[in-house]
């Protein structure tokens, strides 16, 4: 089993990420365990819905199943951006970088389609 430092420093290095905007950010190891722990459980979701389409369960028990992980998202996302709002854009507007503002809402437009 990896070590969870060593997960956290691996996503915080996301080539992806950092691609996209040059920045990363390190987490509490609260905030990761917190975060990590409920994408695991989306996951397993993801799985279960697999199975059941294996299985052929019948149509709505599916769509249920998929909004289930649809709100799981949500609240990922959720406290993400909570966290993202408390610690990166408060962070930057006290040291009088108001571009953050401008990528939170920028953000928001993208989550909201």
């Amino acid at each position: 089993m990896e070590n969870n430092t060593e997960t956290k420093k691996q996503m915080n290095a996301c080539a992806h990420c950092a691609h996209n905007s040059g920045r990363t950010k390190e987490r509490t190891e609260k905030e990761f365990r917190s975060l990590m722990n409920r994408l695991k459980r989306i996951e397993g979701q993801i799985r279960g819905i697999e199975g059941m389409l294996e299985k052929d369960a019948y149509c709505p028990d599916i769509l249920i199943q998929v909004s289930s992980v649809t709100s799981a998202l949500n609240s990922f996302n959720k406290e993400l951006l909570a966290s993202h709002i408390k610690t990166c854009v408060a962070g930057d507007i006290r040291q009088g970088n108001d571009e953050s503002i401008d990528e939170l809402v920028e953000v928001l437009k993208k989550l909201m389609r």
